[in-house]
């Protein structure tokens, strides 16, 4: 039309067009656009720069939310998604993706600092309150320079594993990630995070909320060295010696919040009544399936009059041990039948601390109420969602398919940044029925059109989105251009997945 109306003077030449236009699918550039909009917003590429390497691992992040993977599969990820055209890159090959992420383990402290400077610097000063929690990702390979035997939160015995800790400040948003061998127990983390928020953030007024286990005496020695204060809670044996000593009572462990000060240490009781009942539930539950092996073994033993009732005590007995119910019932024979009897006192004893909790801090009453400690230090759930997001519903950090205790380092950055644009994501389309990755699973499906011209370059349009799709990049506050330039860039791998394929 442009054509026509620049030459209305001579009609007769439109008639004359040698061939009808032809329109093909391009690539898909609706969620690639998406994400790099977002990305320059919350200032990802700001802090990665504009260099090759920092390019490379903007489509790695990219590439995590589209379709989480190994290297080779974002290179072939590249083919459909029009990532070198928004980025700027030449053709790359998996190689290079690995070589970017040794750039990026090089620069990540450079990164974090940009990034938290983006983030902050607006403000008066940085937040307060920083939260920090650790979990593990098991390995499916035994040569992850950082893979060690440790304890497996997945479950997974007999893997090796990587420990991962996570520091966030106080709206969940993570700041800073580092990754540990397998065997580091929670509390050796600790003082490599403080160092980060005094040195590499400057922040001179912290308050680290952390689980029982994470902050016990030696770290919290540490924090209060470089004068941080805490929050955190007490074990249960803890609790228990603290009544002991007389410092508050059993009665006070209900349904309200109460606090009691105590050498300078302020600690915050409660009980969560839903909590309790979980617990109980899951006792029931416990002593039924026991109470079902029993009933089973009995059968056996009825009727095979050679079955030895020891031997089917011992099974019953391993069981209970597995189950954690040994300690309050007990398992007698009675005329070759197996009998369950709970012993109320013990069964008392273990049930009494069902769904109670203690917290402990040592900030100043002036500070932060109890009610508030109470609450900063519920939204530790807050980097829960983030490890359950950065490891299996979203993002996906296994595998991790690298070997290098550096690539390994840099991988689980790239998760960190991905979860980035997932939380801002999240946030934007709050009000809309769709996941994160559903959202991005729809735009992902807008593709350019390619229109080939007579005596011009092909030109590539971006079509009217769905519905959904235009709501999705309304709530995102993201405007979709007319058209974008096609470069004509041509990724492949190295490896190809033709010749590696099992023939049956």
């Amino acid at each position: 039309m442009k054509w026509a109306l620049k030459h209305k003077d001579h009609l007769a030449e439109v008639t004359a067009l040698p061939t009808p236009l032809h329109a093909q699918q391009g690539l898909a550039v609706g969620a690639v656009w998406l994400l790099n909009t977002v990305a320059t917003r919350l200032g990802v590429v700001q802090a990665l720069g504009h260099s090759r390497p920092a390019k490379l691992i903007c489509w790695l992040v990219f590439a995590t939310l589209l379709d989480p993977g190994s290297r080779l599969s974002a290179v072939r990820l590249a083919k459909g998604h029009a990532g070198c055209d928004v980025l700027g890159l030449e053709a790359f090959c998996e190689d290079d993706l690995y070589q970017a992420m040794d750039w990026l383990a090089s620069q990540q402290a450079v990164i974090e600092k940009r990034l938290f400077a983006y983030r902050y610097r607006p403000q008066p000063q940085p937040p307060l309150l920083y939260w920090y929690d650790v979990t593990s990702s098991y390995l499916e390979g035994e040569q992850n320079e950082l893979a060690a035997y440790g304890y497996n939160r997945d479950g997974k015995k007999g893997k090796k594993q990587i420990v991962v800790g996570l520091l966030t400040d106080d709206t969940g948003w993570p700041i800073a990630v580092e990754v540990f061998r397998g065997n580091t127990q929670d509390p050796q983390t600790v003082k490599s995070q403080i160092d980060k928020l005094k040195q590499r953030f400057g922040v001179d007024q912290v308050t680290l909320v952390g689980d029982r286990g994470m902050l016990k005496s030696g770290q919290l020695q540490e924090l209060a060295a470089v004068g941080f204060h805490y929050i955190t809670a007490i074990t249960k044996p803890q609790i228990e010696a603290l009544i002991q000593q007389g410092v508050f009572q059993w009665a006070w462990l209900d349904d309200t919040l109460r606090e009691v000060v105590h050498e300078e240490v302020r600690y915050i009781l409660h009980r969560n009544p839903v909590r309790a009942a979980e617990l109980a539930a899951s006792r029931a539950s416990k002593r039924q399936r026991l109470q079902a092996l029993i009933a089973g073994r009995n059968s056996y033993l009825a009727t095979h009059p050679r079955a030895q009732p020891a031997t089917a005590w011992r099974t019953v007995q391993r069981q209970a041990q597995r189950l954690g119910v040994d300690t309050w019932t007990e398992v007698t024979t009675h005329e070759r039948q197996l009998v369950l009897t709970v012993k109320e006192a013990e069964y008392r004893q273990a049930t009494r601390l069902d769904g109670c909790y203690v917290l402990k801090t040592d900030l100043a009453p002036a500070l932060a109420a109890a009610a508030s400690i109470h609450a900063r230090y519920k939204e530790l759930a807050e980097v829960e969602w983030a490890f359950r997001t950065m490891k299996t519903t979203l993002l996906e950090m296994r595998g991790i398919f690298v070997r290098k205790a550096a690539r390994t380092q840099a991988h689980v950055f790239i998760i960190m940044l991905a979860y980035l644009l997932a939380h801002e994501l999240r946030r934007c389309w709050q009000t809309v029925e769709v996941t994160v990755a559903e959202g991005v699973a729809e735009l992902a499906s807008l593709c350019t059109v390619s229109l080939d011209l007579p005596h011009r370059a092909p030109c590539h349009l971006i079509p009217t989105p769905r519905p959904l799709g235009q709501l999705l990049l309304d709530k995102a506050g993201v405007t979709l251009p007319d058209a974008i330039p096609h470069r004509g860039v041509t990724v492949d791998t190295r490896k190809k997945l033709v010749s590696e394929r099992k023939i049956f």
